[in-house]
């Protein structure tokens, strides 16, 4: 079911992004965010490098949170974590009872991913929940010239386009996965670095 809704200025969003693959646990962070302009709490957990464990545990990190009770989306940075560990959006979606929102700063490209995912034996499962997450559509948030892109799970691509926009304060990244990226990479590196 994909619902349109009414936003208000500080929904309470959960954005969640992985830090650099430098071992085969990966430290994921979420951040609990009113609207693009008030962080309200910082999650973490860990996935397994190229693992299948992703989705359940973005689940129980929503679930097991403080702010739970108030969150109204969760806000993912693409679709595959800690190298292809795949997150099934739609699964998210049911198991936590909130609309997922995928952001990407550029275009899928599909044929590299399905070279990269030859390599796994499941690999055509893989790209399967990959290609389940739905189509991917363009959204401007900041310069009409550098657009961005995502996908959505439990709600509709008008509400979830105003979210992306109402979050992008700062960036053409909305703030929960902006600033989720900077502390994962900082507390990995001793210093943020990259783009989210």
């Amino acid at each position: 079911m994909k619902l349109n809704f009414h936003i208000k200025p500080e929904i309470r969003i959960l954005g969640v992004d992985d830090s650099a693959l430098i071992s085969d646990e990966i430290m994921i962070v979420g951040t609990v965010f009113r609207g693009g302009g008030w962080m309200d709490g910082v999650l973490r957990s860990e996935i397994t490098r190229d693992g299948k464990d992703a989705t359940e545990v973005i689940c129980r990190m929503a679930k097991r949170s403080k702010h739970y009770g108030q969150l109204r989306v969760i806000m993912l940075d693409g679709v595959t974590y800690g190298g292809f560990n795949v997150v099934d959006i739609s699964k998210l979606n049911k198991e936590t009872g909130l609309p997922v929102i995928v952001v990407m700063r550029s275009y899928p490209d599909f044929e590299k991913i399905r070279g990269a995912l030859g390599h796994f034996t499941d690999g055509e499962e893989r790209l399967g929940v990959i290609e389940k997450a739905g189509r991917i559509e363009e959204v401007v948030t900041k310069k009409p010239e550098n657009p961005i892109y995502i996908q959505k799970a439990g709600i509709g691509f008008d509400s979830a386009k105003k979210i992306v926009r109402l979050t992008a304060t700062r960036s053409n990244i909305p703030e929960p996965l902006r600033v989720a990226h900077m502390i994962a990479t900082g507390i990995v590196f001793g210093e943020s670095r990259g783009k989210a």
